[in-house]
């Protein structure tokens, strides 16, 4: 090897021992060590390793605190992580390593990084006692790059002032580029360039939603914020539209024939697109044969066609206060895939044979077509139930009966029982809430939800039990980590305020517990924070190929098979279960579990979207509530204030401690609570409080109240 080329593989190998270090937490490592995490088998490798250790230590890059065993002497003089902004323009790197303390940059040092950019920090030698400190040298990923906001026009240029509260820069616009905008309209820009010495970054208007505060412009402002799309590509809409309607003989003969055999559905009252139907029918042997029947969404869409593309981008349907954002294009999710009454319709299948106390005695999965003898809905099938009378009654009866062995099963198995309060609103014609109210979950909707935990379960158990003792087969699981021990010991500590005793033994005595605590806040004024906090204890549930157990159902393997219309997952798990049931091989784990991450995030701003869509509402409900008073329920709290939901509407809104008068007050995080410093007077998480309603703020979202005290 000649001279030159010898140096440049030294400081190759160089490196590659830097990042051993880096990469195992800087443990002291000795020189065999560190050739097994480089995997250098080749004798003659190895014994470079030795002396570069002992030139790396003379330079004093390492260290040697043992004989023969080295580590480094200062961590990462650059690190990698996203953009966590501060109101005041600075920020905190969070890095991708979660060993890696939060690194801070001051304002001048941001260099044009946005909130949740993924960028390269530079990070100085730590002074002591310091917090870590950098300066950003390169933005590896622009997180967003489209904001929603207001148009300012003046004569010569306009600005754009977005609604992100993170977006800390008003956006420069040339007048051409406008795009017809008005002042003070609200509408969509995107940054184009962003020069090194500007203050500002220069951005078009893409779209113009309207004016502000109308019922429409906001919901799409809304969705724009968090990256859904407002309308379906035109190359989309054209493919969904060229899928034939009729379906041939060749594929119905491929398929069992359930067009004969009682199939209903049971939806919300003004669902469309309806995912799932049941078959049922008593069997000669006094079985009760069960079919869960999912539309076949992925005969229609094909991988890498233009709508499965777009239906994996958007990854879920969003449902906000008053509209739905299809996942997929009308034709399909109302018309084509959706399991409409006295229609033929193509299904995917989980078929099980179940004995009087609805244990599963056969199991089978495949292909079906059927045709739905009947749509029902929530509300007709519950007042069936609750009558013991009308069309089907014999069999939804059944049906509802083993729902209720299965049910209590999944509880004694460990189960975690969260019934929480969905809010919804009555709209006038112009979609102004004129009235607000909790949507009850009785046994028509958890009759429905049993039936489809069956199917996913043994969806999941099956592929997993396929795989075993050959290789195992990759699929996409709902997985649901155990509550991380500090958070839950925390909230136990809480929940014993108000009298609730949390066993945190073992997985069984907490899920035991927790659902004894549901069911006695049941209608006490405790009951959202205390459900709320129980569910804030718990971990998140993702979409994984590496873990098949989901921790509040108590299943050991849990997947989505029953939502293909409105998840995307579902058409991935729909795919993968057909290759395997035709003896397909394993699928690549690290294309699908890259798809599974994506998924999950899009799962994540859909939830968000929502959730904002719910608090427009809410601010826009108590906008002619301004100076009332009302009883409400501290509901959570933080260092500048606390949040306080009323009773009577379940509107949150927050009580700013700066505008307590009576004392100087400061937040108590480990006991939920904020206390006077002088009187010591206590406001707890829970406690029941008088409001008024004191301004709201229908740009941001946000509802002040202040405190009335006696």
């Amino acid at each position: 090897m000649s001279k030159n080329k010898s140096t440049n593989f030294d400081q190759v190998l160089t490196k590659l021992i830097s990042d051993v270090f880096e990469k195992s937490g800087n443990k002291p490592l000795n020189y065999k060590q560190v050739a097994a995490k480089l995997n250098l088998q080749d004798p003659e490798t190895r014994d470079l390793i030795l002396p570069i250790l002992k030139a790396e230590t003379r330079r004093g890059v390492l260290s040697e605190p043992e004989k023969g065993k080295f580590i480094l002497k200062e961590l990462k003089t650059y690190v990698t992580g996203k953009v966590d902004m501060t109101a005041d323009g600075s920020a905190f790197i969070v890095s991708e390593d979660e060993f890696e303390d939060d690194i801070f940059i001051g304002p001048r040092k941001l260099r044009n990084a946005l909130h949740n950019d993924v960028v390269k920090v530079y990070v100085y030698a730590k002074s002591k006692g310091r917090k870590k400190e950098g300066e950003v040298i390169e933005i590896i990923q622009r997180a967003k790059m489209e904001f929603t906001g207001i148009v300012k026009l003046s004569d010569k240029f306009a600005f754009f002032i977005p609604d992100d509260r993170k977006m800390l820069h008003d956006i420069f616009i040339p007048l051409s580029d406008t795009n017809g905008a008005k002042n003070a309209e609200k509408a969509i820009a995107k940054i184009v360039d962003w020069p090194e010495d500007a203050k500002n970054p220069i951005g078009i208007i893409t779209h113009v939603l309207g004016k502000q505060g109308e019922n429409n412009t906001e919901m799409n402002a809304i969705l724009a914020d968090y990256g859904f799309p407002l309308s379906f590509p035109e190359a989309v809409e054209k493919e969904a539209d060229q899928i034939p309607e009729v379906f041939t003989a060749e594929e119905i003969s491929k398929r069992r024939d359930y067009r004969e055999i009682l199939t209903f559905t049971i939806d919300p009252a003004d669902a469309k697109d309806f995912d799932d139907a049941i078959s049922f029918q008593k069997l000669p042997n006094g079985n009760f044969e069960v079919g869960i029947h999912i539309a076949d969404v992925s005969h229609y869409i094909k991988p890498d066609s233009a709508l499965d593309k777009e239906a994996f981008e958007r990854g879920t349907s969003v449902y906000l206060v008053d509209r739905v954002i299809p996942m997929l294009p009308e034709r399909l999710s109302n018309g084509l895939c959706s399991l409409r009454p006295q229609e033929d319709k193509l299904c995917f299948a989980a078929i099980f044979e179940l004995d009087a106390e609805a244990n599963v005695a056969a199991q089978w999965f495949g292909k079906t077509i059927i045709n739905s003898d009947k749509r029902f809905s929530y509300e007709d099938a519950q007042e069936i139930l609750e009558n013991k009378a009308g069309e089907y009654s014999e069999e939804l009866l059944k049906l509802n009966e083993l729902a209720y062995i299965l049910r209590d099963r999944k509880f004694k198995q460990g189960a975690i029982s969260f019934e929480t309060k969905e809010i919804k609103f009555n709209l006038d014609e112009n979609g102004k809430p004129v009235g607000v109210y909790v949507k009850e979950r009785k046994d028509a909707h958890k009759l429905i939800e049993d039936y489809m935990l069956l199917a996913n379960r043994k969806v999941a158990e099956f592929i997993s039990k396929k795989g075993k003792g050959k290789h195992k087969l990759t699929f996409v699981y709902r997985a649901h980590d155990a509550p991380n021990e500090q958070t839950l010991q925390t909230f136990a500590t809480f929940a014993l305020k108000f009298g609730y005793k949390i066993n945190t033994t073992s997985s069984r005595e907490i899920a035991r517990s927790l659902n004894h605590l549901m069911d006695d806040v049941e209608g006490k004024k405790e009951q959202n924070v205390l459900t709320h906090l129980a569910i804030r204890s718990m971990a998140k549930a993702v979409y994984t190929t590496k873990k098949s157990s989901h921790y509040g159902l108590g299943f050991d393997f849990y997947t989505h098979f029953t939502s293909p219309i409105r998840r995307y997952p579902d058409v991935m798990v729909h795919r993968l279960l057909e290759h395997y049931l035709a003896e397909g091989k394993s699928a690549s784990e690290e294309s699908y579990e890259k798809m599974s991450v994506h998924s999950s995030q899009m799962e994540k701003k859909a939830a968000d979207a929502e959730r904002a869509s719910v608090k427009y509402k809410q601010a826009e409900y108590l906008e002619d509530n301004i100076g009332e008073k009302f009883t409400g329920i501290i509901s959570g709290l933080t260092e500048w204030g606390m949040y306080v939901e009323i009773i009577e509407n379940k509107c949150e809104g927050m009580v700013r401690l700066r505008d307590i008068n009576d004392d100087f007050y400061v937040l108590d995080e480990k006991n939920y609570c904020i206390i006077g410093q002088r009187k010591k007077k206590k406001y707890q998480l829970g406690d029941e409080v008088t409001i008024m309603v004191k301004k709201v703020d229908l740009s941001k979202r946000q509802i002040d109240f202040s405190l009335v005290t006696n």
